[in-house]
């Protein structure tokens, strides 16, 4: 029988319980005002919930991502804005502990890992979005390092991040000519454009980022010229078993949400749960729910084990967000006119889930590394 562990329910529970306590208040106010609270970040590392797959040695839990997908589930009970803010930090997190220097890691890891320190990850281009090797950014040659020229969009924590991962162009087209960088907040040339006013995750600001002649020292390099891509994709397939994992959250919160409001609203004498067409509706995202959750747990059970994840991240993802989007409009139904309006959290819930689809690669291209897994395994030639 499958069930977590008793350590890993109590820190499931404690970190639920700490998050509302900290989140719940000024969630209603926070997204109507796209407000993002910096020092909440802070207060969740206090908790340890900011750095728990990076090294002991670093300031972190040194724990697997098994655990670490348990907790954004139960951050995004709360708020997947906070979630998705905790999975951006870690990405800075993953890379350096993976592929940094033993001075980049002393530098950035325990900052981060802790909370006090902010972190983004700056890959996507106005026109280069799901085809990533054609961004146009580049990072010029010059004595002692590079210039860095470009801009970026969708960049969540961007003006509020510390330090930023950055992709850029070293070398010739494609892929194989990209070459990542670590750009701290303070770096000349760096500035920021507008602030995307969004339809949901409203308190997880995402922003424009501008490189205009910004100096980077060869030492802020991250592995060598052209391994950038390599950088990307290796963080955005952990990045799935995160957004997954924030994704069964949200599910988690509608159905409890929606369930609770179906037992105790009461129509032609009886709990609406009591009729087929709730009830089953119900079952349905109870269903989706619990599938979605144990592919996200496959994947970081996975990666934990130093296996192949890559199709299974993908995997957890599609199913994970596609069941976000499908609860949250169920939960948003099982309240009627309700639903729709801003009363209930079942509304955000909706607006939250749709950009999960899209976020850490659309689940169009999710289907695609899954198609062409298929194919390596399965062809004959």
């Amino acid at each position: 029988m499958y069930q977590l562990t008793e350590e890993q329910q109590s820190f499931a529970e404690a970190a639920r319980e700490f998050c509302r306590e900290l989140l719940g208040p000024t969630l209603r106010e926070d997204d109507e005002n796209e407000r993002f609270r910096k020092e909440f970040i802070q207060a969740l590392g206090e908790q340890g919930l900011t750095g728990i797959p990076t090294p002991e040695e670093y300031g972190g839990l040194g724990l697997g991502y098994f655990d670490y997908a348990i907790v954004l589930e139960e951050i995004a009970r709360i708020s997947a804005s906070y979630a998705v803010s905790v999975a951006v930090t870690g990405l800075p997190q993953v890379i350096l502990a993976n592929m940094g220097t033993e001075e980049q890691k002393t530098r950035w890891l325990p900052g981060l890992a802790s909370g006090e320190l902010l972190g983004a990850f700056a890959l996507s281009e106005p026109g280069s979005g799901s085809d990533a090797a054609s961004m146009k950014s580049t990072a010029r040659r010059v004595d002692g390092g590079y210039v860095l020229d470009g801009t970026k969009f969708w960049i969540t924590h961007g003006g509020y991040a510390d330090v930023y991962v950055v992709m850029a162009r070293t070398g010739g087209p494609g892929a194989k000519g990209v070459s990542a960088f670590l750009v701290p907040s303070d770096a000349r040339g760096l500035s920021f454009g507008k602030k995307e006013a969004k339809m949901g995750l409203r308190a997880s600001p995402t922003v424009e980022v501008v490189l205009e002649g910004v100096e980077v020292p060869e030492t802020d390099r991250i592995g060598p010229e052209g391994f950038g891509f390599s950088v990307a994709m290796a963080a955005l397939d952990s990045g799935r078993i995160t957004i997954g994992a924030t994704a069964v959250g949200l599910c988690a919160a509608a159905l409890d949400d929606a369930g609770r409001y179906a037992c105790e609203r009461r129509q032609f004498g009886r709990p609406i749960i009591d009729f087929q067409g709730v009830g089953f509706m119900l079952a349905d995202m109870a269903t989706r729910t619990e599938s979605a959750r144990l592919l996200v747990h496959k994947a970081a059970a996975l990666k934990d084990a130093g296996a192949p994840f890559s199709e299974a991240a993908a995997m957890a993802k599609v199913v994970a967000t596609d069941a976000a989007m499908a609860v949250s409009t169920d939960a948003v139904q099982c309240y009627g006119g309700y639903g729709y309006t801003r009363e209930y959290p079942v509304e955000r819930y909706m607006r939250d889930a749709k950009v999960m689809q899209i976020v850490e690669g659309t689940n169009q291209i999710q289907r695609l590394v899954i198609a062409r897994s298929l194919k390596r395994r399965l062809s004959p030639t």
